[in-house]
């Protein structure tokens, strides 16, 4: 499964967002309001829960500085990547996509569709008025 959220434009430059995005105790400030936990467990790995969600454990996997961090799945049953592309736009502005990317059967992709494409798309559109 392959979702995206919408591109969003950012009036920092690429390097200001991934420096915000790089730093996992920012992430608490992009989270829906319906968010239920959120804890930082490490450096680079946080856990958090949205209402009637499980709990789950996001660690950062790889940054390239500084167009593109990933978070992945710490532990659990299920492996899923949280992407996060940043290009320079005209004036030292950005543009900055998430893209959730996970292997999971059919049944359970047709259940979480719906809420994590809500899910990146709230991030997303967080990310201007958070830095």
């Amino acid at each position: 499964m392959n979702l995206e959220s919408p591109k969003i434009n950012v009036s920092k430059s690429p390097q200001e967002v991934f420096d915000f995005l790089s730093d996992v105790k920012n992430f608490e400030s992009l989270m829906p309001e319906n968010i239920s936990k959120f804890e930082i467990l490490d450096n680079d790995k946080f856990l958090f829960a949205l209402k009637g969600m499980p709990e789950i454990i996001l660690k950062k996997k790889e940054a390239i500085a500084p167009n593109k961090i990933v978070l992945g799945a710490a532990g659990g049953k299920l492996d899923f990547s949280l992407i996060g592309n940043i290009i320079e736009t005209a004036n030292g502005s950005s543009e900055v996509q998430l893209e959730f990317t996970g292997d999971f059967n059919p049944m359970m992709a047709m259940m979480i569709k719906g809420p994590i494409s809500k899910f990146i798309e709230t991030l997303a559109t967080s990310i201007p008025k958070a830095i």
